[in-house]
């Protein structure tokens, strides 16, 4: 087992409900869930997110922790939380990485699998 591994497991969701696809505003919800696999207890930090529309448009987040915590993670137990994003476009990526420190004081980043933000209409 690793001593630092940490799994990022992104599930993307359009909310068609808090869109205005006539004002080119798409909006979508994302669940991540942060899994500790390692065998040492961590903390996420910060996290940089990098978000891309379909016009090739590049936004980066950086911030202090995920929605006002900075939680603290046992091996063996997950961390999971909802948050979104607006894109003018009805489809884009996001991907990037959070920072993490161990409790032995060892500093290492985690990266965000990319993962497609789609309002459901565009696939069919």
């Amino acid at each position: 087992m690793n001593r630092y591994s940490i799994k990022v497991e992104p599930t993307p969701f359009y909310l068609a409900d808090q869109s205005d696809t006539r004002r080119d505003q798409y909006t979508f919800a994302y669940h991540i869930r942060i899994t500790n696999d390692g065998e040492t207890a961590a903390q996420l930090i910060s996290r940089h997110w990098i978000i891309v529309d379909a016009n090739e448009k590049r936004e980066e987040v950086r911030g202090a922790g995920v929605i006002g915590e900075q939680p603290t993670i046992a091996p063996g137990e997950s961390f999971e939380y909802t948050s979104g994003s607006q894109l003018k476009t009805p489809v884009g990526t996001m991907h990037g990485s959070y920072h993490f420190v161990a409790e032995d004081g060892v500093s290492f980043d985690v990266p965000i699998p990319k993962f497609t933000l789609s309002a459901t209409r565009v696939l069919h």
